[in-house]
């Protein structure tokens, strides 16, 4: 009963084709792996950006929050990584909403401070004039304020959903079979207002751009470098890391809404090793954000290209030197 409850699929009878097993192999790795990386990487870009405060920009405002909304969630990995390893969750209800509830304001608070980034990159680029001086530190603060406010209320009612199961053994990143038809439809609402509205004002933002960037000759040609490479960064984001959790995370709600209709396909197994693909690939972009930062934040990019500089020396250096004095035996 225990390993049914722990893989969100909570039937007495579920469909015998499903591998019920599978998020125990793949989630554990993935969280290390994001935990360790995501954690040393956030934390260095926001060094950087904090030695230089005062220089701080509009749009380093919104890096800023990024990173603490990456932090925030990746401090939750190693209870998550405890649970799946040992099968058995040990630290209470409470501590499971939360666990959840970090992970859902992080999702949606990168998706919303990079639809920010697109959009004032948009304004910047191309109506210049429009904006001069009215692109400022305190309304870049104001915004960020505003989406942790609406991404908190946006997430808030996914924690007044059951999450445990009886003997608290379980912490569900969806809910129990009693309420999956209700929180279809909260999932459905949810990426809507969270997901494809922003998606659909980043891409249109940055077509216009590129569009922009096409027609004029006189931008600056680093300028164009850094949009691209910038939009591509989101493209393999949004790609990566969005889209297939925000796709199987309804089909698997609408497989298991079926399930309790006593309905029985061979793409269910799918669509739930899809789903746990698609919630290890969300995690991933607390590790990938702080590309996103290198191609935003001049003062990052430039820690970026001194310690690159600083490197090649070194291996200059280590490389001319071997060549100079080859190590032989005779020589030691």
């Amino acid at each position: 009963k225990t390993v049914l409850y722990s893989v969100h699929v909570l039937m007495d009878k579920p469909c015998k084709s499903i591998n019920l097993n599978f998020e125990k192999q793949f989630l554990p790795p993935v969280y290390i792996c994001v935990f360790i990386v995501g954690l040393l990487a956030n934390i260095w870009a926001l060094e950087c950006l904090l030695h230089n405060w005062k220089k701080i920009g509009c749009v380093n405002v919104f890096v800023l929050n990024l990173g603490l909304a990456d932090i925030l969630y990746l401090l939750t990995l190693p209870f998550l990584m405890v649970y799946y390893i040992k099968g058995c969750w040990m630290f209470g209800q409470i501590h499971c909403k939360i666990t959840r509830f970090f992970f859902s304001v992080n999702l949606y608070c990168s998706i919303a401070f990079l639809t920010c980034i697109s959009v004032y990159r948009y304004l910047a680029i191309v109506h210049p004039m429009r904006v001069h001086g009215r692109m400022t530190v305190t309304r870049s603060a104001v915004i960020s304020a505003l989406v942790w406010i609406l991404a908190i209320l946006q997430s808030l009612p996914d924690v007044f959903f059951l999450k445990t199961d009886d003997d608290n053994s379980g912490c569900f990143d969806t809910t129990t079979n009693d309420y999956v038809e209700n929180y279809l439809m909260y999932s459905l609402g949810w990426t809507l207002s969270g997901f494809v509205i922003p998606t659909f004002i980043t891409l249109g933002c940055y077509g216009h751009i590129i569009v922009v960037l096409c027609l004029k000759n006189n931008v600056d040609k680093g300028l164009k470098e850094r949009t691209l490479k910038l939009m591509i960064v989101l493209i393999v984001l949004f790609s990566v890391c969005y889209i297939p959790y925000h796709v199987f995370k309804n089909l698997n709600l609408w497989s298991r809404v079926l399930q309790k209709q006593d309905k029985c396909y061979e793409w269910f197994n799918g669509i739930y090793i899809g789903h746990q693909i698609g919630r290890g690939m969300a995690c991933l972009n607390s590790a990938l954000n702080p590309l996103v930062y290198l191609f935003v934040s001049e003062d990052i990019a430039i820690k970026i290209r001194n310690l690159h500089n600083g490197l090649r020396r070194i291996s200059n250096f280590w490389f001319t030197n071997s060549q100079n004095y080859p190590l032989s035996i005779e020589s030691i």
